[in-house]
């Protein structure tokens, strides 16, 4: 620029010609007539097409290797060097490696989509999934993580799932509701399989059954992207990799998942202190608006489960999601509906709740619980030792105290009556029993009545009295005396 100036001073002000400022200057006439025209540095100016001559009768080829890349993953698409190499190889080409990079880079450049910035108005929002690695409980596994967005304030809400199923999703809903205690009125999706069971050639979607139900308990408009098209709800998306990047590097290590999620909520909840680019207020200030715009929170929240129905097998238990879980066997054969949700395996008959499970997250799992299976047991007493779901069964060691002292004195006798007592936990809790059994053993009462009587006692808070005429559920003994005469008997018979 300062050549610039001093060269149109030269002309301008001094009145000296293009050939003698060339002249003094030590530059070429077409310089100084460039400089002349323009007051400041033009760039340069392309006049004609660049000309490629070895490059030109392949570049044909190329687009159709590009064209086809956008069918195929995006790991395995052609990279410059690959094209370079498959024109040398399989067509001839002579160029060199730059003139193939250059033209690949303009090609790729060239077909990058362009997008519009949008504004969103308040009360209205955009759901979805991310992936990311945690250790839970010391185990290194893949977490899926929900993500909700309110695009007009950018508030957001992040809970993590052992699986993107649709009780996840559901359960996610929930909890982000409960989260800000409002509803938004309509809320952006993807095709995600387990809200959508499919599209029509219309385009209207055809939605999972738990889906419409969860909609239409908290009354919420529902939109959805372009298929593939990621960029329809670019805020959720952004928040995905927003979550992932500062919420989970490095990597997080929790106890429990119950842990984990209190975390992040935490971390949604110091975030609404922000102020991000482009506004002057907090993210807190600009949610009053969206929490303003939408519905209060129903009375009761959503049952966040999936429903299906199913029956029971004749080992007693009932199919879900590739994992067994056990009913009492009184259900043998019947049919059964089941609630899965995040965290447990709920089933039920008619109006009946018959079972209670941890949810499993392996495959082929067997989920049992004891307590199903002692009617049957003790029936076929047989079966004990070997009976599937007692192995492993944790009990306090005053059980096998009990267990060990019944089978010495009874045998097979002694097992039924150890069932037996073990079937009362159908109706008290193993604390109250423990404790029972732990009085049994120190009174030398060692019997099912006599474990029943202490248990009720306990439960009723009245002391024990263990006794003929209170008790008369306990088996009486007829102790008889032996004469003389008798043993005389004896040694006579045996003389003869």
């Amino acid at each position: 620029m300062d050549l610039y100036l001093k060269v149109r001073h030269a002309h301008y002000e001094e009145g000296l010609s293009g050939r003698q400022i060339a002249r003094d200057f030590g530059i070429s006439r077409d310089s100084v007539s460039k400089m002349l025209a323009y007051s400041e540095p033009p760039g340069y100016r392309r006049t004609a097409p660049i000309k490629r001559p070895k490059l030109d009768p392949y570049t044909g080829q190329i687009d159709q290797w590009l064209s086809e890349d956008k069918a195929r993953p995006r790991k395995q698409r052609h990279t410059a060097k690959r094209i370079f190499a498959r024109l040398r190889d399989e067509c001839g080409f002579d160029g060199g490696y730059t003139i193939v990079k250059d033209y690949v880079r303009a090609r790729k450049r060239s077909g990058k989509e362009m997008f519009v910035p949008l504004s969103h108005p308040p009360g209205y929002g955009q759901a979805d999934f991310g992936e990311a690695l945690v250790v839970i409980g010391g185990i290194e596994q893949k977490a899926y993580f929900f993500a909700f967005d309110l695009p007009h304030s950018d508030a957001c809400y992040i809970r993590a799932y052992p699986a993107a199923n649709t009780e996840a999703w559901l359960d996610g809903h929930v909890h982000a509701f409960a989260f800000f205690g409002a509803v938004p009125r309509s809320i952006l999706y993807d095709n995600d399989r387990c809200l959508v069971a499919k599209i029509m050639p219309d385009g209207t979607r055809n939605r999972t059954q738990r889906f419409s139900a969860m909609l239409s308990h908290y009354v919420i408009g529902d939109r959805y992207g372009r298929p593939g098209k990621g960029n329809d709800k670019g805020k959720v998306e952004g928040l995905v990799g927003y979550g992932r990047r500062n919420f989970m590097v490095p990597i997080p290590r929790f106890a429990t998942w119950d842990a984990f999620n209190e975390y992040l909520e935490e971390q949604c909840r110091k975030r609404q202190a922000d102020i991000l680019r482009g506004h002057k207020i907090s993210i807190a200030d600009r949610l009053e608006a969206d929490l303003l715009a939408m519905r209060p929170l129903p009375v009761a929240p959503f049952e966040a489960c999936d429903l299906q129905s199913s029956q029971v097998t004749s080992t007693s238990v009932v199919r879900y999601r590739g994992n067994d879980y056990s009913v009492p066997v009184a259900f043998g054969h019947r049919e059964v509906w089941i609630k899965g949700f995040v965290d447990r395996v709920v089933i039920g008959c008619a109006a009946e709740i018959i079972a209670d499970h941890p949810r499993s997250y392996d495959t082929g799992d067997m989920v049992f619980d004891p307590v199903h299976y002692l009617r049957l047991i003790e029936r076929k007493i047989m079966s004990f030792d070997q009976a599937a779901p007692l192995q492993n069964w944790e009990l306090p060691e005053a059980f096998a105290t009990l267990q060990r002292l019944l089978e010495a004195r009874q045998g097979n006798a002694g097992k039924r009556e150890y069932v037996q007592v073990l079937r009362l936990l159908e109706r008290f809790e193993i604390e109250v029993l423990h404790l029972a059994i732990r009085d049994a053993l120190r009174m030398g009462a060692i019997s099912f009545d006599a474990i029943k009587h202490l248990l009720l006692c306990r439960v009723e808070r009245r002391p024990p009295r263990l006794d003929l005429d209170v008790y008369p559920f306990l088996p009486r003994t007829n102790i008889a005396t032996t004469s003389a005469s008798s043993y005389m008997s004896l040694l006579a018979g045996g003389e003869a």
